[in-house]
Formats: C-alpha cells, structure tokens, sequence
C-alpha cells in the first residue's frame, strides 16, 4: 500500500458535509467518503465529541487519520469518529461549553477552520485496505468483533442487515429492546441474531450471503423469534432480557406449549427461595435442566453440622469417611418439593452422591 502525507484544514474538510444517514456522509466539497461500506456507525458520545473539539480549540494535535484513494476521491479508513465530530459541531448539531459554533465571534470561528488535520492518504487494493482497517482499529474506541466483521464482508448484504438491527432506533430496537443485551451501534444486535440463525457459525453465514441483495430472511427470522418469544411468555418480567432466545426458538419453535400453563410454573418458581438464578426459569421450563436455576446449595456450616450429626458415616453405604471426601445431599430432592434445610439433609460419600444423582 503506497501511503502520502498531507495537511488538510477542517475549512476543507467540512466543506460540502452532509449526512445522508444510510445513503452516505461525505465531505471535503464531496470528494470524501466518511463512511464507507466497511465503517462503524457513529459511537462517540457527549463526552468524547466534546474532547476532538476541545483539542481543535486549544491547537493540539488530533490523532492521525487515514484514507484510502479512490477513482472519484477518497474514503475514510481510520478517523471517522473525529471526522463526524468535526463537521457536526461545524454544522451546528451539538454545542461545545455551550456556545454553538455559529455564537463564536469570527476571530474564533477561522482558529477552527484554519486548523489543520494531519492525514495519510493511502493507495492500495480492497482487500489491503481492509487489512489495514483492522490493523488500525481506531485508538481510544476498540472495535466489537461484529463492527470487523461487517467490514470484512461488506456488501448489499451487510448493509441491508444494518438497516434493520445497527441504529439506535432501528426496527428490531423498537420490536425487542426488552429482550436484547448490549447495544445496536456496537452491532451486538446483529451479532446476536446471526449467531442465533447460523448455529453460532457467524462468519460462514455472512460470507455465504456477503452478496446477496438484502437480508430479509435474517430479519425474517428474527420477527418469528420475538413473535414466538411474546406468545409463548406473554407477561414480561426483566429476567427476560438477554436471554439466548433465538437458540430457544430453534430448539423449542415446534413445541405445543400452554402460555398459561407456563405462567402458573413461572410464578411459583419466582417466589421460590430456593430458587438462586431465577432468569433460568424460562430455560429450566422449556428444556427440563435443573441446572439453570442454581438451587440453593447447603452451607459450609450445614454440611459441618451434617457431618457431625452422621459421625462421618455415609448412610447409604456405611462406610466412614472424612469430611471432604463427602458431598451435602438433599433426601427429599428440591423437585419433589424437599428444601435446603439440615432436617432435609445428609452427607453421602462422593461415589453414593454421584451414583443417586444418576438415578
């Protein structure tokens, strides 16, 4: 990749800015790219926009950015997030200790646009300004493993998917907020509901459907998932959200489930204290592992108590052992409604315990 070093002022750069949202932002009288098919959506926040133009102001110097050389102009590689904080406080969408760029008097106003960024234009191949996008990473704002595959497998594919689950208001944000973890700009959505229709294959499935025209079929899918979800469990409670409810679907999609039957599992199980991961209800109920709810577990005084109690002796196969070569069990098990208390416990030895919990 050969690489040239210029001096660009933010006078040049914001001239001609626009941003189109999904159509484009350009800028330096549109010669500019800010955000080509492989970049990030904007993620910095009040307090980091404010830093880039703070360090405008006082005449320090920004990191450097880089772009790639293009037929018509050039495309950012690295500094997007400088570039939009620039040209949005240029083009009054924010204000910076409460002065607005168009408040500042003129003497004010040219410090700024005479300011100069330094920039490394690079010429190179796709594929090499790909690699170099990754090798850069942006500094300060480490890029999610989603935000590189998206720019590894850009295309109509990818841009289409983002449409739907890479805004912060974006179509699945508004239908399923409640049940996602993380946050749509850093592409967790998406990463989420790939992972969940490719069987945790991400990259196999967006390099199969890189070209493809849109992405309906994943959106499709995620639709039928939060439909299925809403169904099935039609009174939210919080420990819905960031459940794997896609895997859920897959495995349980076909199954002749009762709503209210559900309900009345669900709710006795959330007053139940012995009951430690309550968010494993939902998976406990549709697949049958006890493991998902972490019952409560005795007491390193109980199982002293216990053991003493016993002195040390298994009693389902007499034998006397030391403490630690024995395990707490529950006599009547916590699914035929036995509960953690020492009158409903004893010490087995490890090769007994292991050998009932397989019955």
């Amino acid at each position: 990749m050969q690489i040239e070093h210029e001096s660009v002022t933010i006078r040049e750069l914001t001239d001609g800015y626009e941003d189109n949202d999904e159509a484009g932002v350009i800028g330096l009288g549109g010669k500019l790219n800010i955000r080509p098919p492989y970049q990030r959506e904007f993620v910095y926040n009040e307090k980091q926009r404010n830093a880039v133009i703070d360090t405008v102001t006082r005449g320090f110097p920004l990191n450097t950015m880089y772009w790639a050389v293009i037929p018509d102009g050039f495309e950012v590689i690295d500094g997007q997030q400088r570039t939009i904080s620039i040209c949005q406080y240029i083009d009054g969408v924010f204000s910076y200790k409460d002065r607005y760029f168009h408040n500042l008097q003129d003497d004010e106003k040219e410090h700024i646009l005479n300011y100069k960024l330094t920039v490394y234009k690079c010429e190179g191949t796709d594929s090499e300004k790909l690699d170099w996008f990754r090798t850069i990473n942006i500094a300060g704002e480490k890029l999610t493993d989603q935000e590189l595959r998206n720019a590894v497998y850009a295309g109509s594919w990818t841009a289409h998917a983002k449409l739907h689950f890479s805004k912060t208001q974006c179509a699945a944000a508004r239908i399923a907020d409640k049940y996602m973890d993380g946050s749509p700009i850093r592409q967790h959505y998406l990463e989420t509901v790939i992972s969940w229709i490719s069987a945790g294959k991400i990259e196999d499935y967006m390099g199969q459907h890189q070209h493809d025209t849109n992405a309906n079929a994943l959106w499709l899918y995620f639709q039928r998932v939060i439909g299925w979800v809403e169904a099935t469990f039609p009174n939210y409670r919080r420990e819905m959200k960031g459940l794997s409810w896609g895997e859920l679907y897959n495995k349980y999609g076909e199954d002749d489930l009762d709503p209210a039957e559900l309900e009345t599992k669900i709710k006795a199980l959330m007053i139940d204290d012995e009951v430690g991961r309550r968010k494993g209800i939902y998976e406990y109920l549709l697949g049958g592992d006890q493991r998902h709810l972490n019952i409560r577990t005795f007491s390193e005084g109980d199982r002293r108590a216990m053991f003493e109690r016993q002195a040390g002796v298994c009693p389902t196969c007499k034998d006397t052992f030391q403490l630690t070569e024995m395990e707490a069990d529950h006599i009547t098990p916590w699914s035929a409604g036995g509960k953690t208390d020492i009158l409903n416990g004893q010490m087995l030895c490890k090769e007994c315990n292991r050998r009932k919990s397989n019955i």
